[in-house]
């Protein structure tokens, strides 16, 4: 019986379990979850609905703890150390005809980081043996990609994702090189907010010069600086100090007011907001802002308290969408725990 493989950051597990078990009640099914603490990855084997079809109807960006979903056909034991490549060939057969690429992986643990040497050494054997076999293919997008999940050297998932629907990212981690000269290291998680919720064409056309944004909590600066580096003039509010050399590019209003109280004179392209409050009280920020008109597009991060966490991120996504759904406002929200994240997620919200 086939199952799905869900990456997820360590010590989430729980709440990449909950969603998954969400999705195959809202399709008609159940399954059985096998998940060990701080592993980085659950196994979810759904009953009544095929792995194949939860796997389709639930692409990695709906869902907000898991960094990929693949369909694997199970867990392969004792593999032999002199032909690691053959009984994975063989299961890939099983699987699909022809895939367009091979990932070798692993979790995104401490305890793996050696394995990932050992994936990195392996994977140009494997990709040779599946090509023997006339399993990758030269056409992207057309096929499904191949992933061999390692748990230790001789045990492994082979299973298969969507490229159309799965994370187009090694491990479901973006690789994103922390700029120079930003003030927080924050600013990582608006970059990869950025990347993963905007395509490239969107990203050109409403993150471009002279647009405004209002970044609310926004000291020293790490999410401002994301709009200055691309020309955009931003409202800073904040309490605290921002850093001189954002201040020095012209492009930066510093107003010390309470984020929470703030109302801009006029309605901007962007609003962000990364400050540390209850959640629940930044989702009422958020959709006061979207009815309001005083934003079209939204980025936000919340943080999760240390008990029921999907539960708590479940209850925030109602509170902007029956906001908005009562002002009659059209709009997609978006709510993932990001690579940059911890003990939080991140959000965004478009309007109309």
């Amino acid at each position: 019986m086939e199952c799905l493989l869900a990456y997820c950051r360590p010590g989430f597990e729980s709440e990449c379990a909950s969603e998954l078990q969400a999705r195959a009640l809202d399709l008609g099914g159940s399954g059985y979850i096998r998940a060990k603490p701080q592993s980085g990855f659950i196994v979810f084997t759904p009953y009544e609905v095929e792995a194949r079809v939860l796997a389709r109807q639930t692409p990695f960006r709906a869902l907000t703890f898991a960094r990929q979903v693949v369909v694997s056909s199970g867990l392969i034991k004792d593999l032999p150390v002199t032909d690691r490549a053959g009984p994975l060939v063989s299961a890939f057969g099983e699987l699909a005809e022809g895939f367009a690429g091979l990932w070798v992986e692993t979790a995104d643990t401490n305890e793996a980081k050696a394995l990932l040497g050992f994936c990195r050494k392996f994977s140009p054997h494997l990709e040779s043996a599946m090509a023997a076999a006339g399993l990758l293919g030269s056409a992207p997008g057309h096929q499904p990609r191949a992933h061999a999940f390692f748990l230790s050297g001789t045990a492994a998932y082979p299973g298969l994702s969507d490229p159309q629907s799965g994370s187009p990212w090694f491990m479901g981690i973006p690789r994103l090189k922390s700029p120079k000269g930003a003030p927080s290291r924050a600013t990582m998680k608006l970059e990869e907010a950025f990347h993963l919720f905007l395509a490239e064409q969107e990203r050109q056309q409403v993150l471009r010069p002279g647009l405004r944004a209002v970044d609310l909590g926004a000291a020293p600066g790490g999410w401002t600086w994301q709009f200055v580096r691309r020309g955009l003039r931003v409202t800073a509010v904040d309490n605290g100090a921002m850093a001189t050399e954002l201040m020095d590019s012209g492009l930066v209003e510093h107003l010390r007011v309470d984020g929470f109280r703030f109302a801009p004179d006029q309605p901007v392209e962007w609003m962000v907001c990364d400050m540390v409050e209850q959640p629940r009280k930044v989702a009422s920020l958020v959709a006061r802002w979207a009815v309001n008109g005083w934003c079209k597009r939204a980025i936000f991060n919340l943080k999760l308290p240390m008990k029921r966490r999907y539960d708590e991120v479940r209850l925030c996504r109602e509170v902007i969408a029956e906001r908005l759904n009562s002002a009659g406002f059209a709009h997609s929200l978006a709510l993932k725990q990001l690579y940059h994240d911890r003990e939080e997620v991140t959000g965004y919200l478009r309007i109309g």
